[in-house]
């Protein structure tokens, strides 16, 4: 009976699990543990930029509300600030979709 905690490595693809194997030696790992250090990177390197995107949108809303609620017509300058935040999130949301 197989291991009931080993990770099922089957993949459709020969060549694909081939580069994995090919990997995991060349970093003395097993494949599992190459598959699953991959897997945790990818997953944290996500929470980073979550973390990031996070933390603009924390600063540009302390900005917003610092400047008071009497401010009702925003200055060229912030207008152009959240001209080029909303550039930025689309591009990043194209940069994804793609």
């Amino acid at each position: 009976m197989a291991d009931p905690k080993a990770m099922s490595l089957r993949f459709p693809d020969p060549e694909q699990r081939a580069a994995i194997a090919a990997a995991a030696k060349q970093a003395g790992v097993s494949m599992q543990e190459y598959i699953l250090s991959a897997a945790y990177d990818r997953a944290t390197a996500v929470e980073r930029r979550f973390l990031e995107g996070f933390g603009a949108s924390t600063a540009r809303s302390g900005a917003a509300f610092a400047a008071g609620s009497g401010t009702v017509d925003p200055s060229a300058e912030q207008r152009a600030a959240e001209r080029q935040a909303r550039q930025e999130l689309d591009a990043r949301e194209r940069g994804r979709v793609t």
